[in-house]
This record gives C-alpha cells, structure tokens and sequence, in this order.
C-alpha cells in the first residue's frame, strides 16, 4: 500500500495523514469524541478506522526497524503489546465499573465476556484468516514458508521453530487457565501466576542474540542506515505516536460500532463480547495482513502467537489488580457460571490451536475448522440470544459452550498424541532457549 511511494518518507507521511481527520476531530470535541453524543457513529468509524489502520503500518515499520538492535522476537513482543493495549483499555473499564460497583455481576460479566471474546477473536479469524491469507498471497509472493502440497487444502505454512518459546508459554498459561474458574474468581494468586509467566517469557527472549534477519525493504530499510542514535529515535517515535494513536481511536471506534449495531437490533451483550473486541483487535490484524504481504509471514505468526500470548497472561492477571484498585480492598473479580463456560471455551480453543502448531505448521484445511468452530459457535449463540430469553437463554448458552468446549480438548488432545514427537521437541527448544538466556554473561567453567 504505502510501500509503493516513491520515497519511504512520503510513505510515513502518508500513514501519518491518515491518523490526522481523528486526531483533529479528537481535539476538536474536547478530547470526549463520543459517537452518538459529540459525532455521528458513522463518523467516528470512518475516521477512527482511518487512524488505526495508518498507525499500525507505523507500530509495523517501528518493529521492523527495531530489529536491527534487539531480538526479533523481543521487537515483535513490544509490538504485539502495543497493537492489543486498546483491548487492554477497553476490558480495564469493564473491570474497574464491576470494583466501583462492589462486585456487580453484570460489570464482571462484561469484563470476562469482552476479554474471552478478544481472546477467541484473536485465534478464530486472526491466526486462521493469517494462515489463509498467507497461503493465498504465497501465488505470487513465493513466501519459502509456505509449502505447496498435492491434495485438496493441504497447502500449509511451515512455522519457524524458534516460535517455540512462545508455544510453550501459551500452552503453560492456558493450561492453567483450566482451573482459574474453580476458584470462583480472577484473582490475586491468578495475577502472580499469569503476570509472572508473561515477565519470565519476556526475560528469556530479551537476552536472546539479535539475529540476522533477511534484508529488509522500504521503510524499514530506509530507516535502518541511520546512525544508531537516529533509528533509536525513529523506532521511539513510530511505536510512542502508533500506540497513543491506537489507544484513544479504537474507543470510538468500537462505541461507534456499537451504536451502529444497536441500530440494527444486535444485542448489547452480544457486541461487547464479540463486536467491540473485534475493533480493538484490527490493529493487530493489519500488521500481521502487512508483514505476511511482505512474505514475511514467520514474523507475521509469531507477533499473533506474542499477542495471544500477552492477552492471556497480562490480561487476564491485570483485571484482578484493576477490580481491587475500584473495590479498594484486594479482592477478585467474580466469576459467574456463564463466565466459567467463556473461560473453558476459551482456553479450549487455546489448547486445540496450539495443538495444530504443535509440529511447527498449519495447513489450509486445519485454519478452516479453525475458523468453522469459531464462526459456528457465534451463530449458535446469536441464535440463542435473539430466540429464547430468561434462564431457557441462558442454560442454552452454557450448553453450546460446554460442547464446544470438550470438542476442542477432544480434538487437541488427539493432535497432541498424534504430534507427541513434535511436541517433546517443542519443549526441549524451549528448555534449551531458556538455558542459553539465563547463561548469558556467565563466565565460562573450564573442563
């Protein structure tokens, strides 16, 4: 898209341009751009999707150029945070309303549904729509990652084992995840655990070696002659103006789409979970969509694997401390039993797509029952939402969730069997890359 402009500067002018209609409207009204109160809902989709969308070309060049003095991974981590903090935003308040409310279940219930939904969001169309796309865009990017196999929708995308770390990480968090419903809340101890995996995740990778990446193009590659000082100063800029950008537009964003699905009669539990997390989540998707388009859709994978990596550790944990904070008085936010069936199904869906990367590939027809599961078990829920009401609604609901539940940890456990020798090699990566981090400036023993 922007890459096209004769000179990379006209490109980051041009992405810039785009965040200036918002920016302008933002300060303009001020600083409360409020769809349906300060602007037409119409309105505040159009530009605020403008900003997001040339802030996160901007978060991509940042992370791009970034690699040339740190870790890849440890760039691509940064960028994943900055990319979903909207969704941090938006979830906090859900958190914070609940602790102000001393527990009310239907702020509470807001909460986890937005975080389970970004969460699933994030898996359901982000990793198999990536997958897809990577596929697809492989016809004429030659991506090397892509591996072209004879039979219907075996083509798959072949997964750098280096991801490994992250892999195992996630696996950790969602298996505890598991039990975080039988204690009744997100609490404390939840917190500690969850955080703490996140902070020892990051430690590892940031002391990791700053590897040779193929040699970058366009913006990136612009901005990596500069002098170390320079490129310090530009990866500064680009992820400190994307992510301030990205923070405040996708609140409007999202409450204008919100508004609009109002109008059309679409329940407000329903876009909360799903159509709100679905906004905060575009910028993330933009990203991964531009570094696949650039073939480089190892990088791609793994900033989706970082960002569902930090949902499900920081997210999570942070609402506990966030809940406390309004409460004023340590505690955990509730958990309800509609919330308990989000949480499993979640985590389920978790376990099974980790199982499809488990020998270091997805294939074609494994991101389209990806997606299949994902897609159907929101129609079957709208169903429900919209056809019966009171506990005939809600008993329903759990059910679908329960079901689809055990389908995914049927299915991944099976995967998990299946790729068991994949798998131990997963782990031994991860204990190795591990190793090699925590030795780093140790002095060497002699023999």
């Amino acid at each position: 898209m922007f890459e096209r402009l004769r000179h990379p500067i006209a490109a980051v002018a041009a992405a810039i341009l785009l965040t200036f209609p918002f920016l302008v409207l933002f300060i303009t009204h001020g600083l409360h751009l409020e769809p349906a109160k300060n602007i037409a809902p119409a309105v505040a989709v159009f530009v605020g999707g403008l900003a997001i969308l040339g802030a996160s070309f901007l978060l991509a060049w940042g992370a791009e150029t970034a690699e040339k003095d740190v870790p890849t991974a440890f760039a691509i981590a940064v960028l994943a945070v900055l990319a979903v903090a909207p969704e941090y935003a938006v979830d906090a308040y859900y958190a914070w309303q609940a602790g102000i409310a001393s527990g009310s279940s239907n702020a509470a219930s807001l909460a986890i549904a937005n975080m389970t939904g970004a969460n699933r969001i994030l898996i359901g169309i982000g990793w198999a729509g990536i997958a897809l796309f990577t596929i697809y865009r492989a016809k004429t990017t030659n991506d090397a990652a892509v591996d072209h196999r004879s039979g219907f929708l075996t083509d798959v995308v072949t997964i750098d084992r280096d991801i490994a770390t992250e892999i195992a990480f996630l696996l950790a968090a969602t298996v505890f995840a598991l039990f975080v419903p039988l204690g009744g809340t997100i609490g404390i101890f939840d917190t500690v655990v969850l955080v703490g995996l996140f902070v020892l995740y990051i430690a590892i990778i940031i002391r990791g070696d700053v590897e040779e990446v193929e040699e970058a193009i366009g913006v990136p590659a612009y901005f990596q002659e500069y002098q170390k000082l320079g490129r310090i100063a530009v990866v500064l800029f680009l992820f400190i103006y994307s992510g301030v950008t990205i923070y405040i537009a996708v609140h409007p964003f999202a409450t204008g789409l919100e508004e609009l699905g109002i109008g059309l009669g679409i329940p407000e539990f329903f876009m909360i979970q799903w159509l709100a997390p679905l906004a905060s989540e575009s910028p993330e998707l933009v990203v991964v969509a531009y570094l696949v388009n650039k073939a480089r859709s190892t990088a791609g994978f793994n900033a989706l694997i970082s960002s569902k990596l930090n949902q499900w550790t920081l997210l999570i944990g942070t609402l506990a401390i966030v809940y406390s904070i309004a409460a004023g008085h340590v505690d955990g936010l509730p958990i309800d039993s509609k919330q308990t069936a989000e949480i499993w199904i979640t985590a389920g869906q978790s376990f099974f797509a980790l199982a499809l990367l488990a020998n270091f590939e997805i294939s074609a027809r494994e991101a389209i029952s990806l997606f299949g599961l994902f897609i159907s078990q929101v129609i079957a829920e709208f169903y429900v939402i919209q056809t019966y009401t009171g506990s005939a609604q809600t008993e329903l609901s759990i059910f679908i969730l329960y079901a689809y539940a055990a389908v995914y940890m049927v299915l991944g456990g099976i995967l998990f069997v299946k790729r068991r020798e994949s798998f131990v090699e997963l782990l031994g990566r991860t204990v190795s890359t591990a190793r090699e981090a925590m030795d780093v400036g140790q002095p060497e023993h002699a023999d």
